[in-house]
């Protein structure tokens, strides 16, 4: 008798390698592939033959310089209006993280104040403000003043939209920001400091790539908020792309086609802004890549 490992013997039923591979089939998901197909044909036959969409007079006014100017005057103030508003928002984070209850409730109040008036009711105060204080003064309170000057020449209608949309951004920008670095773990920093990386470099290298992750998203859907919101500054009759486009169909009675103006106009911009949000969320996500 000899020894050795004694192995059953093999089957074709037990050669796994020999069955044959189905894949799976899902029949309902080319059901809703098709269904959706047809829904977007005929959404594009209908816009490409239904003359109420007026596509020559959408043509001659999508470029003409009226629009083109207002589009200019939409982009001032979005940039203006996010550059502000995070800048501000950023230190009234910083506020709202203190461990000072005074200014950590400064900065609460500040929040809770401008979320909770309309961005339209800012708007409006801050194109009045001349009529609530003819004139500002700097110097010694209840004393003699240093420097006076007219309100109706300080603040003109552009510069009230700015300051409006900067401030009412600012209180959501804190919170995006406070959000985003109270998620970083506390136990990298304190790993940090006992090794003894100074605060500046523990914000710059360990926190705010972190943060950054969790702030860029939420940061660019305000971003977003804001282009399109840009158009309730027609109550000021600012020249962007909404008041423009009204003003237009005012004079011809052409709504449709000067709404589309402005739909496809938003559209485009708000796609290069998600690009760029994409490019700039992919440098911020090196380091989380496998």
């Amino acid at each position: 008798m000899t020894s050795g490992t004694l192995t059953p013997p093999s089957t074709k039923d037990d050669d796994l390698s020999a069955l044959p591979v189905v894949p799976a089939r899902h029949p309902w998901r080319w059901v809703g592939v098709a269904f959706v197909l047809v829904l977007a044909a005929q959404f594009v036959h209908g816009l490409v033959t239904n003359p109420a969409w007026d596509w020559p007079t959408f043509a001659r006014y999508f470029t003409a310089q009226s629009i083109l100017t207002a589009v200019g005057t939409t982009i001032v103030l979005t940039v203006a209006g996010t550059a502000l508003g995070f800048a501000l928002g950023i230190v009234v984070a910083v506020l709202r993280m203190s461990k000072s209850p005074f200014l950590s409730a400064v900065g609460w109040t500040y929040i809770w104040a401008f979320r909770s008036i309309p961005l339209i009711v800012q708007l409006l105060f801050w194109f009045n403000i001349s009529y609530l204080y003819q004139r500002l003064s700097l110097g010694i309170p209840f004393g003699p003043e240093f420097v006076s000057f007219e309100t109706i020449s300080l603040i003109s209608p552009m510069g009230a939209a700015i300051l409006g949309l900067a401030l009412h951004q600012a209180a959501y920008a804190a919170e995006i920001v406070r959000s985003g670095v109270i998620s970083v773990d506390r136990g990298q920093l304190e790993a940090a400091a006992a090794l003894g990386i100074p605060r500046l470099r523990q914000f710059r290298r360990i926190v705010l790539p972190q943060a950054m992750r969790s702030i860029l998203p939420n940061a660019a859907n305000e971003v977003i908020s804001l282009f399109k919101g840009t158009s309730v500054v027609s109550v000021m009759a600012i020249g962007e792309l909404f008041y423009q486009v009204q003003v237009i169909y005012g004079r011809n009675a052409r709504v449709v086609a000067l709404l589309m103006v402005a739909t496809v106009w938003y559209i485009i911009l708000t796609t290069l802004l998600s690009i760029g949000q994409h490019h700039v969320e992919r440098y911020f996500a090196r380091g989380d890549r496998r």
